[in-house]
């Protein structure tokens, strides 16, 4: 029997291809086939969520209504309100938007490792699509609520379980755009060539990575950890595979998300963009998983930032972006878990984000001292690398393992 969570193997993207090709058909003369891909799109959520999953997806149907419920209410407050500005309205609808996420992350904490009856595969993801809603929706950028165009938006098949993620008003245009039939053309050859590639990442190099490779580093460093430097080499091997192996399946899954989002006729944005040439962590951030880093930036770094100067709580702006990374990366490393080495992977990307500010700052100060040519630029690409690489092995969770069990 073939597995139907997303992208889990070929035999899903055989079912999932036969079922659009009525919608590759009738976008290749042009038309417009929204009703049959939502049609496609709510079967295979059916199917992702049945037999043994029967819960998740009755958490997922309940999940939907209080977004729906919460975003709309905060939508009329906004449009119908002398004064829609006010900051409690607004901060309820974010606790209550979130409120389903934060259960689901802590429940294991709290009772016995069990996970919470309303969690459900993907939960994390929509969850950044509803807040973001909320949060334009507060700026004024999104002015109306439109139920169907909410729901295509919030239950959008092909990014539910991984990603990337999409903003609500990108998404509108994208989605109400008719294509002509070589505009589709074009995009449904993008598509393919992403579903090629990212089968060629996760099925080929992210197995012998992950499956074959890694298992193998992990035992030699788990029989040599009673001596420091038999465990030295062992666990730079651990380090350099599993990073990876990360890179490889999760570019693989979004790879897929968009391949299968452009056969539809959506150009989900894409979520990495060759991070391993990266020079600095800044520009790390901004290649590797970037709808999630841009999230981040713009709903909670940036508006700790404005908060802050706002009110002119702090006047140094160096100690506010500083404590904007602090929060921006603890925050980061607690929602992919509350275990220490996600919380310490958090932290020591801040600490390196700080001193990688102080760092730009004086060499933009003393300018003449650092020559820009192309062995520097070699080794601030493997610094990052390197630096990266080690912040992957805190948050694999090996080291719990190496040192505690």
């Amino acid at each position: 029997m073939i597995n139907l969570q997303p992208y889990e193997n070929p035999g899903y993207f055989i079912l999932l291809m036969v079922a659009l090709l009525p919608a590759i058909i009738i976008r290749l003369y042009g038309h417009r086939s929204h009703w049959y891909e939502t049609v496609v799109s709510f079967i295979f959520l059916f199917l992702m969520f049945d037999g043994k999953d029967w819960h998740q997806g009755v958490a997922l149907i309940g999940y939907t209504i209080l977004q729906y419920a919460v975003i709309s209410l905060y939508t009329r407050y906004r449009t119908k309100e002398k004064s829609p500005n006010k900051f409690g309205p607004f901060c309820w609808a974010v606790i209550l938007s979130i409120a389903p996420l934060v259960v689901v992350k802590f429940t294991p904490l709290f009772n016995n490792g069990q996970s919470s009856i309303i969690g459900f595969l993907g939960i994390s993801y929509l969850t950044f699509k509803s807040v973001g809603m909320i949060m334009e929706t507060r700026d004024g950028a999104i002015k109306e609520f439109h139920p169907v165009k909410f729901l295509q938006f919030l239950l959008f098949m092909p990014t539910i379980s991984s990603g990337p993620i999409d903003r609500y008003r990108r998404f509108e245009k994208d989605y109400d755009r008719t294509l002509t039939s070589e505009q589709y053309t074009d995009l449904l050859g993008k598509g393919i060539e992403r579903l090629f590639l990212g089968f060629a990442y996760k099925f080929i190099i992210g197995y012998f990575f992950g499956t074959m490779w890694l298992p193998q580093v992990q035992r030699m460093a788990m029989q040599s950890r009673g001596g420091f430097l038999d465990l030295s080499w062992p666990l730079v091997g651990v380090m350099y595979c599993y990073s990876a192996y990360l890179f490889f399946d999760f570019a693989g899954y979004s790879l897929f998300a968009m391949g299968i989002s452009n056969v539809m006729g959506v150009e989900t944005p894409r979520n990495f963009n060759y991070p391993w040439i990266s020079r600095n962590i800044k520009d790390f951030w901004n290649r590797w998983h970037m709808t999630l880093s841009f999230w981040f930036r713009d709903y909670i770094y940036m508006r700790f930032v404005f908060f802050i100067m706002k009110h002119r709580l702090i006047k140094n702006r160096v100690t506010i972006a500083n404590l904007g990374y602090l929060l921006l990366f603890l925050i980061m490393g607690i929602w992919h878990g509350e275990t220490w080495y996600y919380i310490v992977y958090g932290i020591f990307h801040a600490t390196v984000m700080i001193l990688t500010d102080a760092w730009l700052r004086f060499k933009k100060k003393h300018k003449d001292w650092f020559p820009s040519n192309a062995f520097t630029r070699v080794m601030a690409i493997l610094m990052t690398a390197n630096t990266v690489c080690f912040s992957f092995l805190i948050f694999s969770g090996f080291l719990d393992r190496l040192w505690f069990h």
